[in-house]
């Protein structure tokens, strides 16, 4: 055998060796693989980092002003109520003690469930609804929902709905895309059926290199103001920490009153039902 291909085919078997001496990185679920992008995502330059941004909020901007009451990124200005809201529940990592703080502090919420999670750990569900706070649809499997198709789109929430339904009683109004990423037609079809897609104006950044609770709190005063809407996690993937938001929950909810805002569910912040 020439010597490239025995050099070509002993690579290959390492591959293969290493792949299978850590199966679980191997085997990443689909929120693991968020995971993964996101830190890809960290090592982005800051100027490409600014540049998606600006492009992002433009795309939310016009989607807002084609769906007005479809596509929402805050509430009313007029009144200093924020929502809190928590992406990729469940995660028995983190979702229960931000479930703690909450109640500690008497605080509701909104979590977006991923329909995956939630069919392997319902009690984490069940719990979220019964505290009172807000249950919405983050797709079935963390799915980059404008790469896929009108049908498969509709799938993901489909199966998410059928899954959260009947551990909470109702079928969640709101749907939040993983990574704030959709298409026209999808808001179109989302409307359609009954729900309203909200994202955020305000990023936490929780989900970037595992960040200290003060650097949390900086971000978050950057761009709050009366009827935002705070993107925060419940729940990570591979390689994920969430300390940082857990740490700096209790300090944000005191921070805000002390400002005078009032942290309140969607529902009470955008007049619209939590259920479809």
């Amino acid at each position: 055998m020439p010597i490239s291909i025995r050099i070509i085919v002993s690579f290959l078997a390492a591959t293969v060796v290493l792949a299978a001496a850590d199966p679980a990185r191997a085997a990443l679920s689909p929120v693991s693989a968020e995971a993964e992008s996101r830190e890809a995502a960290a090592s982005r330059p800051s100027s490409q980092d600014a540049n998606k941004k600006r492009v992002d909020s433009m795309s939310w901007v016009k989607l807002h002003r084609q769906f007005p009451n479809a596509f929402l990124t805050n509430g009313p200005r007029d009144a200093r109520r924020i929502a809190l809201t928590f992406d990729d529940a469940p995660d028995p990592r983190f979702t229960p003690a931000i479930l703690d703080i909450l109640a500690q502090y008497d605080v509701c919420a909104t979590f977006f469930v991923v329909g995956a999670r939630a069919a392997k750990h319902p009690a984490i569900v069940k719990r979220i609804h019964r505290e009172g706070h807000t249950v919405g649809n983050h797709s079935y499997d963390h799915a980059v929902l404008s790469t896929l198709s009108l049908t498969n789109f509709g799938r993901q929430i489909w199966r998410t709905d059928a899954v959260i339904r009947p551990m909470i009683g109702y079928s969640p109004h709101y749907i939040r895309p993983p990574y704030g990423e959709l298409l026209p037609q999808q808001v179109i079809w989302s409307k359609q059926a009954g729900f309203a897609i909200v994202n955020w104006d305000v990023d936490s950044v929780d989900w970037k290199n595992n960040p200290s609770s003060e650097r949390i709190i900086r971000n978050i005063k950057k761009t709050l103001q009366p009827g935002s809407i705070v993107l925060q996690h419940a729940g990570g993937g591979y390689g994920q920490d969430l300390s940082g938001t857990i740490e700096a929950l209790p300090k944000l909810i005191e921070l805000l009153r002390d400002k005078g805002y009032e942290p309140v569910t969607l529902p009470e912040l955008l007049g619209q039902p939590a259920s479809r």
